[in-house]
């Protein structure tokens, strides 16, 4: 393993544990990250314990066929916006067992830049069924770089969700 996976490793250990000592199940809806916050997730023995499900909702399609996402929201703010994870997150939550949820939807490059949405552009949806958290966030890197800081900051962030739990 090299420090990127042993770092992502020891994130996903403790989103295990963290969710084994509250009881829940977590389920992920992914785009930009295709599936990889998943494989970290099930990397860890024991997994499906408190992994419930994991979703690549790629196209626009699966994200409102899937996750329910309204289509009206995906013409009036983009597939890459923090509306859109928002409704990722929920519709995960909502179509499943578990507890909280997270999602991803960007630009990973080195194609698809609109006005105002760069390369590296990434929206985070984080939520519990009481609380939605949505984030922003520009990355630089090509296509790998973008998508593994991507992976790393989802993970980050529902370890901080669970931990102000």
């Amino acid at each position: 393993m090299n420090n990127s996976e042993q770092a992502l490793y020891a994130l996903a250990e403790q989103i295990g544990n963290a969710l084994k000592q509250k009881r829940w199940l977590l389920t992920t809806a992914e785009s930009i990250t295709g599936g990889s916050i998943s494989q970290c997730i099930t990397d860890i023995p024991g997994s499906s314990e408190w992994f419930d499900c994991g979703l690549v909702t790629y196209s626009n399609a699966s994200k409102t066929g899937f996750l329910e996402v309204p289509e009206a929201l995906i013409a009036q703010f983009g597939a890459v916006s923090e509306e859109v994870a928002a409704a990722m997150a929920t519709g995960a939550l909502a179509n499943s067992d578990a507890n909280i949820a997270l999602s991803t939807t960007g630009i990973a490059g080195p194609t698809g830049a609109v006005p105002g949405k760069p390369v590296g552009t990434v929206c985070f949806g984080w939520a519990n069924g009481k609380t939605v958290i949505t984030e922003r966030h520009v990355f630089q890197g090509d296509r790998h770089a973008v998508r593994l800081q991507t992976t790393a900051h989802a993970l980050q962030g529902l370890l901080r969700l669970l931990q102000n739990e």
